[in-house]
C-alpha cells in the first residue's frame, strides 16, 4: 500500500481550513485516512499551522511520501522547533 501524507479539505465555501492526514494515496483528497497529524489554515496570518513531527517523522520513515506543501510545513515547523 502506497502511503501519502497529505492536506485533507475542510471548511465552507470560501473559508477552507486543512487537516494533515496520513492516507492510503488510491483515495480520494476528502475520503478515508489512517492517521491526522496536524492542522493547516491558510487565512491565518503568522504561524498557521501545527504538526506532530514524530508522527510524521514515523510515517516518513515507514516509507510515506509527504506532499509538496506537507514537506514546506514540516520544514517550517522543524525550523522552529531549533529556534
Amino acid at each position: 500500500m502506497a502511503v501519502a501524507i497529505r492536506l485533507r479539505r475542510e471548511g465552507a465555501k470560501n473559508h477552507p481550513y486543512y487537516s494533515i492526514v496520513v492516507a492510503d494515496q488510491r483515495s480520494p483528497r476528502d475520503g478515508k485516512f489512517i492517521e491526522i497529524i496536524g492542522k493547516y489554515d491558510p487565512k491565518v496570518e503568522g504561524e498557521n499551522f501545527n504538526i506532530q513531527l514524530d508522527r510524521a517523522d514515523y510515517w516518513v520513515g515507514c516509507g510515506a511520501r509527504p506532499s509538496q506543501t506537507v514537506g514546506s510545513i514540516i520544514n517550517k515547523a522543524r525550523k522552529k522547533l531549533a529556534a
